[in-house]
């Protein structure tokens, strides 16, 4: 038992003057999102201002905003007030990070009890029991032996990478995949594979590239990427570490592999002792399974699995024989108290809910913007291609894919009142992480009626 009733603080979790205060708050909240019902333009008087204070952020920061986004502090599900007045819909949450949306009223529950706290920041000397809760919750959920907890994706993605060079030492190479994206970390990005994320560093890691899975070529796109390993190991005789995979590359463009593809890469693996990390940073949550690698029925070979983004805490899970040396992991935050408090409802709800299997809420919305895409296309195929992508990920190619006018549209899209964002390069897509625990099938029908008014404007 976590929570004994003779501790003070299960008492202060169940005053009742907390539990009005939480009622009060909710109705207040509620109030003034009965004010949020639609997309809005900017007001115009707020205008010149809203200009200033986006001079004020890019020079503060040292570089230019991807959008003129800066949030009031307010939104309703799937929209979100900016400063300037403007309502929009959020489509790419954060980049994934606002799976529930915004103000959803559970999170808003949990941040009170996570203010009401001793701590703020959580952390590797001192950590309170929602952080073993969500860290048993993980364990449950994923099949795996241990979890730890970090702040970041790429940071669980760095301590996945030295569980496993820890292990396989003295191997040093590591193989991933082509267009893959691992993060931003001096290490990360040399694995992510794009030249212009490491130009100026200096080289820190050895990583062998393999081509990712291609749906128009099945059979030789598999063959290609074992032979393409096969010829790594021979190269590199016990010299590779691990082996990194994305099971749906999203900064790539929103590409799932398959079963048979990766199962034929991981026997392999296998055969010689190489780590298989799984990194589940963007897509846990957002396939038919809470977790990509058993949506693919991969549980069998993963050694080391990362998430993040939508679990707001992110974590690295691992088998009982990549338990790591004392020493090797640990920082002074592992999160917030409020991010992991909210970390557990939103799993909890994803576990407990009709999310997930073939009727799930998943499909039923990836099944509604792809009939909805597929009406559009029908209507101009000379605009549009697609859907593309799995569950929460949606993706579209408008213009061919030209880097240049995708990369416009989508600000015009935002100017429009819908949020999205890039993801590929040859073609160039438009994505959606979809903000699954807030949207529903009028926001998919409106989202898609000005994508599709967007195009012909410009078209």
């Amino acid at each position: 038992m976590h929570h004994p009733e003779s501790l003070i603080a299960t008492q202060l979790k169940n005053d009742p003057r907390l539990i009005q205060a939480k009622k009060l708050l909710l109705e207040t909240l509620e109030d003034y999102q009965k004010k949020i019902t639609t997309i809005k333009p900017p007001n115009s008087e707020l205008e010149q201002s809203y200009h200033e204070l986006l001079e004020t952020f890019m020079n503060l920061r040292g570089g230019k905003l991807y959008f003129p986004y800066i949030g009031s502090g307010i939104g309703k599900g799937a929209l979100v007030e900016l400063l300037d007045g403007s309502i929009k819909y959020d489509m790419i949450s954060g980049i994934g990070a606002h799976f529930w949306g915004h103000n959803h009223p559970d999170l808003l529950f949990s941040t009170i009890d996570a203010a009401l706290s001793d701590t703020i920041m959580q952390g590797h000397l001192q950590q309170n029991v929602d952080a073993l809760e969500l860290s048993e919750l993980l364990i449950s959920a994923s099949g795996l032996d241990h979890c730890f907890l970090s702040s970041t994706g790429v940071m669980a993605n760095e301590n996945a990478l030295k569980i496993a060079f820890q292990k396989k030492a003295p191997a040093h190479r590591v193989l991933a995949f082509e267009h893959c994206f691992m993060g931003r970390t001096l290490a990360m990005s040399q694995i992510t594979d794009k030249p212009s994320f490491r130009e100026g560093l200096p080289s820190s890691l050895h990583v062998d590239y393999i081509p990712f899975y291609n749906v128009n070529n099945p059979k030789e796109s598999t063959d290609l990427a074992v032979s393409m390993l096969r010829k790594h190991l021979s190269r590199y005789p016990k010299q590779h570490a691990a082996m990194c995979f994305e099971l749906v590359q999203g900064e790539g463009g929103f590409f799932p592999g398959t079963t048979e593809f990766f199962t034929a890469l991981m026997k392999i693996l296998k055969e010689h002792d190489i780590a298989i990390i799984i990194d589940e940073v963007q897509t846990f949550g957002r396939t038919p399974a809470l977790f990509a690698f058993q949506y693919f029925n991969l549980q069998d070979y993963v050694d080391i699995v990362t998430v993040g983004k939508l679990s707001q805490v992110c974590s690295t899970l691992f088998r009982t024989n990549y338990k790591p040396q004392p020493g090797l992991l640990s920082q002074t935050f592992t999160s917030s108290t409020a991010a992991i408090q909210a970390a557990k409802v939103i799993i909890n709800s994803l576990l407990q809910d009709n999310y997930f299997g073939p009727n799930g809420k998943i499909i039923k919305v990836h099944e509604h913007f792809a009939k909805n895409f597929k009406e559009i296309e029908t209507k101009y195929p000379h605009l549009i291609k697609g859907p593309y992508g799995l569950g929460a990920m949606i993706a579209f190619t408008p213009y061919d894919g030209d880097f240049h006018r995708v990369t416009k549209f989508i600000h015009e899209l935002f100017k429009a009142g819908v949020i999205s964002f890039i993801a590929g390069s040859h073609p160039a897509r438009v994505r959606f992480l979809v903000p699954m625990g807030a949207i529903k099938p009028t926001d998919i029908d409106l989202v898609t009626e000005i994508v599709q008014n967007v195009l012909l404007s410009d078209a």
